[in-house]
């Protein structure tokens, strides 16, 4: 027994020893495994996604609380919001008109135009990170373009960018940033609405509250005849506000 104790000793002494010397080799030659394995700098889609992620979600703050613009036009104001008319008529007993048939494509509009400076701002710094660090730099700028896509606010851009550094090469084609967001389904859900505004006059909010458990919509009727829909994923927090005036009736009745 006493022997056995002791081999079982002796094997942990020598696979300890093992891994020590395992760590001492790796720490040695670390570096020169980063460069063969290609990890030496930054992944540049990282770089680009870490330099334009605030911005992103910074703008789709602003223009989700007003309607999906972000300088909204034609607005009703309430609680210090410029909230946008998506469906408008100015008569009474009138349907209303939806203004923003498009308003996904709207929307991914908006932020693309937002952006757009900070996307040349942060391709520039990644071109100068990567040249500071002794790479030949070769970056070709084509299009870029934001998608609302389920669960996720996609930006693409199409460019290449080739790097060079003594006999390594690499070309990258493509570079792309995922953000979490259920902005995509809000949307749909507030087209849907609009849609009821401009056929039926009103929408009965529940009928959504039911099919969708983690929503919830808000209505709040002004008395003018403006009502301000508030839809909000109650899992994530995201929210889509925006304001519609259909069969308004005057004053009294």
């Amino acid at each position: 027994m006493f022997m056995e104790k002791r081999g079982q000793i002796t094997i942990f002494i020598i696979l300890a020893i093992v891994i020590v010397a395992l760590g001492i080799l790796l720490y040695m030659f670390y570096p020169e495994i980063k460069s063969s394995l290609g990890f030496e700098d930054q992944n540049p889609n990282i770089f680009i996604q870490n330099c334009l992620q605030d911005k992103i979600q910074e703008t789709v703050d602003i223009l989700t609380p007003q309607g999906g613009s972000l300088d909204p036009e034609f607005y009703y104001t309430y609680q210090d919001d410029k909230i946008e008319y998506l469906c408008y008529t100015n008569e009474y007993y009138k349907l209303c008109s939806v203004q923003r048939p498009l308003l996904k494509e709207h929307i991914e509009k908006e932020i693309t135009k937002e952006i757009q400076d900070d996307v040349k701002e942060c391709f520039d710094e990644l071109e100068s990170s990567f040249r500071g660090k002794g790479y030949q730099v070769d970056l070709n700028r084509g299009v870029f373009y934001v998608e609302l896509l389920p669960k996720r606010i996609v930006s693409t851009f199409d460019y290449t960018l080739s790097l060079k550094k003594g006999d390594d090469a690499q070309v990258y084609e493509q570079f792309s940033i995922a953000m979490n967001n259920n902005l995509y389904e809000l949307v749909a859900i507030a087209t849907s609405i609009l849609d009821t505004e401009s056929t039926i006059g009103d929408t009965e909010i529940t009928t959504y509250m039911n099919y969708y458990t983690d929503l919830k919509v808000e209505k709040n009727k002004q008395s003018e005849g403006t009502t301000i829909y508030k839809l909000t994923d109650l899992n994530t927090g995201d929210i889509f506000q925006f304001a519609s005036r259909s069969i308004a009736w005057p004053p009294g009745y």
